[in-house]
């Protein structure tokens, strides 16, 4: 459990999550400001770093001692984790159903109507992309995707001078679901989300995303 709120200022978005044990607590008007309070100094700051944040000055002591202080009072420990950064000309937020457990942001190239952002943000909460397009999957990923499609093509009983093309083939079924600008868009299932951003502007694209939930997915 806990709470995970997301902010933008001047160019500069972060993600944090303070972790607790229980509902009861994460639900707490006081626990919910100490994260916001803890967010807002971050942005602030610009801090890149989780220890940057921790070290931040907050009442009489650090941010890192007030968390440890909140504990104390509560009963419960309490960390602060999944804290990510990003920066670009616009970004996009989505607190899903401000339930605070499953925050994104969504770096895009030039300024649109912001309706458009937080439908790309929402987008990345629902649909859970790994990369923006295909030059950023990982290649240990892909390396394993492409294994586990020859394996099944051999179990199949494909013959072996197929099994390349078929592996292929499904790589390209992969990199529609795990590929932001691939994906269906949620909205609208006849067309992709590059699609719909150039729908908006012929320029219009993706940069980067961050995504954090609480949530076993």
């Amino acid at each position: 459990e806990g709470c995970v709120l997301v902010k933008v200022a001047d160019g500069f978005g972060a993600i944090i999550a303070l972790k607790c044990e229980t509902d009861f607590v994460a639900q707490n008007a006081d626990f919910i400001k100490l994260t916001q309070d803890i967010l807002d100094a971050a942005v602030a700051n610009k801090c890149k770093t989780l220890e940057e944040v921790k070290a931040l000055p907050m009442g009489d002591a650090t941010i890192a001692q007030a968390v440890t202080d909140r504990s104390g009072i509560t009963g419960e420990k309490m960390e602060l984790d999944g804290y990510m950064t990003l920066e670009g000309p616009v970004i996009a937020t989505y607190n899903h159903q401000n339930k605070n457990f499953l925050c994104t942001m969504v770096v895009l190239n030039k300024v649109v109507d912001a309706k458009v952002g937080h439908e790309i943000a929402m987008q990345v909460a629902a649909m859970n992309p790994i990369a923006v397009d295909e030059a950023g999957v990982p290649a240990d990923v892909l390396e394993k995707e492409k294994e586990i499609a020859a394996d099944k093509a051999r179990q199949e009983g494909k013959p072996e001078n197929m099994i390349e093309k078929i592996a292929m083939g499904r790589i390209s079924k992969f990199y529609k679901e795990v590929c932001l600008l691939k994906q269906e868009y949620i909205q609208d299932g006849k067309m992709t989300v590059a699609e719909y951003l150039k729908s908006v502007d012929k320029d219009l694209t993706v940069t980067a995303f961050k995504r954090f939930t609480l949530r076993a997915e």
